[in-house]
């Protein structure tokens, strides 16, 4: 897939359709389905993620709790080789920008998989041609219980916030315990961590981030949730801090029972908490149904603004000045825009968009938003399937 930046100007005030509001109160995650992972739903890009890195010019809930019988670690290069990259994102960390994606590990057959994540700085030399990152399975980080080193814990679908030189990422978690049988093999758990990450420097001067710090979201029901949750997982890339200090996270949930609404229908919608990370609210307010892969960005003060995918292949894009208690379909802007099918089957891909500013001088200054719309590519007249994911 290739992608199509947009410069954006400030949204309309006017043309815009409410969705789904909200009232009542707000409630929080429950522990989801306990199913592995859907790699093909999800979209890996394997085996090398390629990126084209262009530089420019320079509520409530209850507190979470410490994960103290896990720990992170370092792949070495005898334990496999990267198969496949899912979820990648880009952030930036004072002057240095790193690619982070979910990574599946593989060492010999299909019984030796496991699922980490992992990070690299980009170089300024390689800035202005394609390059390949995260190939090498020493960048990957897992997680493991430290009290059994048989225990694997896969984690999937990163979605990080940089604050300061601090960098918290949202993952799932589901651990699979190891067992005679292969059938008894089974999930303890599957639901979402928060880790705390700080880029270090090496003994050779290369830059890396080091994952550490690692809470469980807290486990307040969502089956009061409006509109029936389950499922909630993180939608992958980047989410944001807010002008008044919130980390929000884009995320995507199954709708339940709700007869007014179609069951097992994806929605987006967002989780955010504060720095201190112990109170965790989920929006009350959604997408429409089907509409997944979301991405988050705060336009102005106190708006929010969110991208999504849909079945039907339009990208339908929302606003919201209440932290997502309500959503307002942004009709005019870049809502309704098509993105292009592959074999006439609308494919939900994830898009992204960031706010900048650019322009010399204070006069000249302006805020824009630069949007990602990933398209099929095709050679010959046949369609690459795979495609090749670009950051432009």
């Amino acid at each position: 897939m290739h992608s199509r930046v947009a410069a954006v100007m400030a949204p309309r005030t006017h043309n815009r359709r409410r969705v789904i509001g909200s009232s009542g109160r707000r409630r929080e995650g429950r522990e989801s389905e306990r199913q592995r992972p859907n790699m093909s739903r999800h979209l890996f890009y394997s085996p090398v993620l390629l990126l084209l890195l262009v530089m420019m010019c320079c509520n409530t809930g209850g507190a979470a709790e410490g994960e103290a019988n896990i720990k992170w670690r370092g792949v070495t290069d005898n334990e496999g080789k990267v198969d496949a990259l899912g979820a990648p994102g880009l952030l930036k960390v004072g002057n240095d920008v790193f690619a982070v994606a979910e990574a599946q590990c593989k060492k010999g057959g299909d019984a030796n998989i496991f699922t980490g994540i992992a990070s690299q700085r980009l170089t300024t030399q390689t800035a202005n041609v394609p390059m390949e990152v995260l190939k090498e399975v020493k960048k990957t980080q897992v997680l493991e219980k430290s009290s059994s080193a048989a225990d694997k814990i896969d984690v999937s679908r990163p979605t990080t916030v940089v604050e300061g030189n601090d960098i918290y990422m949202l993952v799932g978690k589901k651990i699979w315990t190891t067992a005679t049988d292969p059938e008894e093999s089974g999930a303890d758990e599957w639901w979402l961590l928060l880790v705390k990450g700080n880029v270090t420097e090496g003994s050779g001067g290369e830059k890396a981030i080091h994952w550490k710090d690692t809470t469980d979201v807290p486990r307040i029901s969502i089956g009061q949730h409006n509109h029936s949750l389950t499922g909630l997982i993180g939608s992958g890339g980047s989410g944001v801090k807010t002008n008044d200090g919130k980390l929000v996270f884009p995320v995507e949930a199954v709708k339940g029972s709700n007869s007014r609404e179609e069951v097992g229908k994806t929605a987006s919608l967002i989780l955010y908490t504060s720095k201190d990370t112990k109170r965790w609210t989920l929006s009350n307010g959604t997408s429409a149904d089907g509409c997944s892969d979301p991405s988050v960005v705060e336009w102005k003060d106190n708006q929010l603004m969110m991208m999504t995918a849909c079945d039907d292949g339009r990208r339908r894009v929302y606003e919201s000045g209440d932290k997502g208690e309500s959503w307002t379909e942004a009709l005019g802007t870049l809502s309704r825009v098509w993105g292009n099918k592959q074999g006439g089957e609308a494919k939900a891909v994830g898009s992204g968009f960031i706010t900048a500013t650019i322009g010399n001088g204070e006069d000249n200054k302006r805020k824009v938003m630069l949007v990602t719309l990933p398209v099929y590519s095709s050679k010959n007249g046949e369609i690459n399937e795979k495609g090749v994911l670009i950051f432009g």
